[in-house]
């Protein structure tokens, strides 16, 4: 009997040499490290390192999520990943009338370079890497590490990490915008130039599937719309005068990863080939880690149940290995009470034990690629591809990304595959232990982490001292040095520096650019 893909293509249920026909080895697998990259985009893989173990953490104020990071870099974590707030995401101060009820809740609340400080505070930025779930002020955050940095005395060219900095998913799939297409690739125009002279080792964006995938995309279309997404990205750095080797390696993707191994591995198989193809003959690119598509993973919240929630631990282990199996650069393991609320200090450290006992008490980081030459892998591989290239191929009849993003197209495809599932999840079709099959009776009590609502007082209590002590003359003149910029050709991160070094806030900051440019409203597409 024939079962379908979460992609929607059909799974047999025995594969032999004839799935792969005409199939050359040479054209499509390459060597490891080498073109198309699909058995990963180094010769040694996690032979010669692990991938990097990131937890995605922050929450209520920049002092508790210091805390949590020193606990997580005390039980074996090697990079952090930082989530911020809505009001930050939304480029506003805590003390603004939008951001009541939001403060600290979903991620900390960072309103300033006094809330950096506080945050990175007895962490050494030149022996951590740090990844920042931020996009649309993903320019503020950077130049806040960037002036931690400064204070620490660490230079910025020792300064790693990645910023998210993916504004077009955010139109598609989240939400979390501020500012209209055209000048917020713009500014993402400016990030990359900036990074080249000033950050040369950080990662300037993370090009990411993982919240269409949330959304309910399938894996074809989460790699589709983000690799099409990043094809807008490139050729915006290449029309404002950048020369794609200059910034292409310093690209990165973020994708998740579910518990449908074999199309997972499948999935990550074909992005990285298709990828390579794309730079090598669309742009051009000469430099090899032009072609290499980099990526960071996480595993797939929206499969997490509140339902029995230990089971989630089950789910995050598998997904975990499914990303590992696909040659993950650095990986984030959920923790298995997200579901619920924020991940408690066991939870979270649980999540980490995870990846360990899959880097060093399993034997799949003892061979490069194990699923090279495996029938159904590489069928499945070749299939999601097509599926994907078509994808992208109606993209680009609308006139790439940001035309088709106007039209709802991305949006639209998500929704109906959203659809899709939650019709044969309420029919029992699609199995969710705890949920729609093997249910408890009644359900055990848990306690989840609460953030203290006192939070949104305090910080606006920090802002009315900060607004207090600061030069409030140097703040408007850098600000207006800023909005010249913003509606001229300049870099804008040079005077948006200034300011922040200033002690404008991430409000301030983001409210002077929306009077230059304007803010985002959906049209009726969506």
């Amino acid at each position: 009997m024939t079962r379908e893909s979460e992609s929607g293509l059909p799974i047999e249920p025995v594969y032999g040499p004839e799935a792969l026909g005409d199939w050359d080895p040479a054209e499509k697998l390459g060597e490891p490290g080498g073109y198309p990259f699909t058995r990963g985009v180094y010769p040694s893989m996690y032979t010669g390192r692990p991938w990097t173990m990131r937890q995605y953490a922050g929450f209520g104020t920049a002092s508790e999520s210091n805390a949590r990071y020193k606990q997580l870099i005390a039980n074996g974590t090697m990079g952090l990943s930082v989530a911020f707030d809505l009001p930050t995401q939304m480029g506003h101060d805590s003390d603004a009338a939008i951001a009541h009820g939001e403060v600290g809740k979903v991620g900390v609340a960072i309103d300033s370079i006094d809330d950096m400080l506080v945050l990175f505070d007895g962490i050494p930025l030149d022996k951590v890497s740090t990844s920042m779930t931020i996009n649309a002020p993903a320019a503020l955050l950077l130049l806040l590490y960037q002036l931690v940095g400064e204070e620490q005395g660490v230079p910025a060219e020792r300064l790693t990490g990645t910023i998210q900095n993916d504004v077009l998913k955010e139109y598609i799939a989240r939400g979390t915008y501020i500012f209209p297409p055209k000048p917020s690739l713009r500014l993402i125009a400016d990030i990359f130039a900036y990074c080249k002279t000033e950050i040369p080792k950080w990662n300037t964006i993370s090009i990411s599937g993982y919240h269409m995938a949330e959304a309910g995309a399938s894996p074809a279309q989460e790699i589709a719309f983000t690799l099409a997404d990043g094809i807008e990205y490139v050729r915006t750095a290449v029309a404002a005068g950048m020369d794609v080797d200059d910034f292409a390696p310093r690209l990165s993707f973020f994708f998740v990863s579910r518990t449908t191994i074999l199309e997972e591995v499948a999935k990550f198989r074909a992005a990285r080939r298709i990828w390579a193809r794309v730079m090598r003959e669309e742009f051009g690119a000469k430099n090899p880690k032009s072609l290499m598509l980099r990526f960071h993973t996480q595993t797939a919240g929206v499969q997490l149940t509140a339902q029995q929630p230990e089971v989630n631990l089950v789910r995050v282990a598998v997904q975990g290995l499914a990303a590992v199996l696909g040659g993950t650069q650095s990986l984030h393991t959920n923790s298995f009470d997200e579901a619920i609320a924020l991940p408690t200090d066991k939870s979270a450290r649980l999540a980490l034990r995870t990846q360990q006992v899959l880097a060093y008490e399993t034997d799949v980081t003892a061979t490069v690629d194990p699923f090279a030459g495996s029938y159904v892998v590489e069928r499945m591989t070749d299939e999601v591809e097509a599926a994907t290239v078509e994808l992208m191929a109606k993209v680009e009849d609308l006139g790439g990304a940001v035309a088709a993003i106007e039209h709802g197209f991305q949006k639209g495809e998500i929704e109906r595959n959203a659809y899709r599932i939650a019709l044969e999840t309420d029919a029992g079709e699609r199995v969710v232990v705890g949920v729609n099959r093997f249910k408890l009776d009644e359900e055990e009590p848990y306690e989840p982490l609460r953030v203290d609502p006192a939070i949104e007082a305090q910080q606006a209590a920090r802002l009315g001292a900060l607004r207090a002590a600061r030069d409030q003359d140097a703040v408007d003149a850098a600000l207006s040095a800023l909005q010249k910029a913003a509606a001229g050709t300049e870099n804008v991160l040079y005077p948006m520096k200034d300011a922040l070094r200033a002690r404008a806030t991430v409000g301030e900051v983001c409210n002077a650019l929306r009077e230059v440019w304007g803010t985002y409203v959906p049209t009726d597409a969506f």
